[in-house]
């Protein structure tokens, strides 16, 4: 019995060591592109990884053996959906993961979003680069305030700002990290998008209600839902999913039209123009619009930029707002990114800068990094 004993030890001992084994995963990350990524936000599909404790989870890089800052994407939902990490890729470089258990390191959240009642129902959000808000139902009751585009807070801080603005309330000044100057009214502001039929844009009112999916360190994603309203001859609704990652300073924008026939739907991407000369570029076939203000006074200028994966009908300038023509799929949707820039900030200081950012988003849009999973 004793003999019996010692040899089921020894096989239980056994099969924990390699049960321990398969906790980790390595991962092979390849950058396919003449790119050059510094802190980039990658997915890692979380099918691809071994069964782990999420709370002991750390993401260490094989060749520095230091911890790299990740997040548990879930969507909105109980269950985690990507594993989001933050490298950097040379070109054409090849970088391994490993994902394991151990002591986790404390690193500062890169993004944040928030439901504002204090503000009559803004939805503010910010990464370490830029700031954006929509504006909800609450705002519709003070009419010389309202506005329907989306609205950009320029920062010239890596800190996450926006509570601290809100507290202060004024933040139309300037107090060392940078501030909102950017005018939206009545137009699709820093990139919104409507409907567009019979040579008109037709406007929703605000959101209505909101849901948070992901709210950092990585990672802030949110819906806004609004109310139907009359578009042509048929009511539609529509459902906006924004999401924007540390580092970049485009939103991935995700919209969704339900109706009785939104199938190819007309819509525009915008941009409000500005009385002043500004520089504006219009690229239909790489889907790329954007436009450098003009000065406004002592506080800069902010560029702006609306981004389609693909080409696009039409973009032209029509009564005072940059827009971009493009049609929802087959279900209604479509998928395009929209941002800003600030030149005080110092990263983009002119417009070529700005436009070469864009080029090199939209060819990491088309040149994906590879995940390979290289050990079981």
């Amino acid at each position: 019995m004793r003999f019996s004993n010692f040899f089921l030890l020894i096989l239980c001992a056994g099969n924990l060591l390699t049960a321990n084994a398969q906790t980790t995963t390595t991962l092979q990350i390849s950058n396919p592109s003449s790119l050059t990524y510094f802190d980039k936000v990658i997915e890692v599909p979380w099918k691809t990884i071994n069964k782990i404790d999420t709370a002991k989870l750390i993401v260490i890089e094989s060749d520095t053996k230091m911890q790299i800052p990740f997040q548990l994407e879930k969507k909105g939902t109980s269950n985690v959906v990507n594993l989001l990490i933050q490298i950097s890729l040379n070109s054409y470089q090849n970088k391994n993961i490993l994902i394991t258990t151990g002591q986790r390191e404390k690193f500062a959240s890169k993004t944040y979003g928030r439901y504002v009642p204090e503000r009559l129902d803004d939805f503010a959000w910010e990464n370490d680069k830029i700031a954006y808000r929509m504006y909800g139902k609450a705002l519709e009751t003070t009419p010389k305030d309202n506005a329907y585009g989306m609205d950009v807070w320029v920062k010239r801080t890596d800190r996450l700002i926006l509570n601290e603005r809100y507290k202060r309330g004024d933040y139309h000044i300037d107090h060392g990290d940078g501030m909102d100057y950017y005018h939206v009214g009545f137009t699709l502001g820093a990139g919104n998008m409507m409907p567009y039929l019979n040579d008109s844009i037709y406007y929703s009112k605000n959101y209505v209600e909101y849901k948070v999916l992901d709210n950092g360190p990585l990672r802030t994603s949110f819906q806004l839902f609004y109310n139907e309203w009359q578009v042509g001859d048929q009511k539609v609704k529509v459902t906006k999913t924004f999401s924007l990652d540390a580092g970049d300073w485009l939103n991935k924008i995700e919209v969704n039209y339900s109706g009785s026939n939104v199938k190819n739907l007309p819509v525009v991407a915008g941009i409000i123009g500005r009385p002043e000369p500004g520089v504006k570029y219009f690229n239909e076939q790489n889907g790329i619009m954007s436009y450098w203000e003009p000065q406004h006074g002592p506080d800069g200028v902010t560029a702006l930029s609306c981004l389609f994966p693909s080409a696009v009908q039409k973009m032209a300038e029509i009564k005072g707002q940059l827009l971009t023509f493009a049609k929802t799929d087959e279900q209604g949707a479509i998928t395009y990114y929209s941002g800003a820039t600030w030149n005080r900030q110092s990263t983009f200081t002119n417009n070529n800068a700005w436009v070469k950012y864009l080029e090199d988003f939209k060819e990491s849009l088309v040149a994906k990094i590879v995940i390979q999973k290289i050990s079981q």
